[in-house]
């Protein structure tokens, strides 16, 4: 049951951030509705020193020639002391406000928020499920009986999503590779709060 439970919690997420246009506003719908946290907000830690160039598809993928400068942007959402996921992120300074590259470059504002005036919107072009909490052919297996039934082994990587963000005329202004952490699962259920 445990199985079930967590099969359908991980499928409603994924469903839900794939049609939204913003993950962060997901992530925090998500924290709110299990009280994961205080305050239900997600707050992007910075995690500096890293560096992955632009490759020629990424470019492509946002319409900027060879020698535009896109920044490089790696973080970790938090809901209180859940992570998240763990995101990297190319944008196109020059498509964002100085406002908006200052809380980039300087805060741990998530990208979604930071651009929240442009009415980004996403288009995601990969979503990979990397964990199934039940065995493949389940539905065909009868099921274990309870003595012998195993703890559920949770990875840390539970599933990924590669999107480009658009603003609302249609203009990409940054790819992002998101992949989602077993923090999301981290609550507890009604009955024990």
């Amino acid at each position: 049951m445990a199985r079930l439970q967590a099969q359908a919690l991980l499928q409603t997420l994924n469903a839900n951030i794939l049609a939204s246009t913003s993950a962060t506003l997901s992530l925090e719908k998500w924290c709110g509705d299990h009280a994961m946290a205080a305050e239900p907000k997600v707050v992007a830690r910075l995690l500096r020193g890293t560096d992955k160039p632009a490759t020629a598809e990424l470019r492509a993928r946002l319409e900027v020639a060879p020698d535009t400068p896109i920044q490089y942007r790696r973080v970790q959402l938090y809901c209180g002391e859940h992570l998240l996921s763990e995101a990297d992120n190319w944008y196109v300074p020059s498509r964002l406000t100085p406002a908006m590259n200052r809380l980039l470059e300087e805060t741990d504002t998530p990208f979604g928020k930071a651009v929240l005036p442009l009415a980004p919107y996403r288009r995601t072009y990969a979503a990979t499920t990397l964990w199934s909490p039940l065995p493949e052919h389940w539905e065909n297996s009868p099921p274990p009986a309870a003595a012998s039934a195993a703890r559920m082994a949770i990875p840390d990587a539970l599933f990924e999503h590669s999107a480009v963000l658009y603003t609302r005329e249609h203009q990409p202004i940054a790819e992002v590779r998101e992949t989602y952490q077993r923090g999301l699962l981290e609550f507890r259920p009604p009955a024990a709060r």
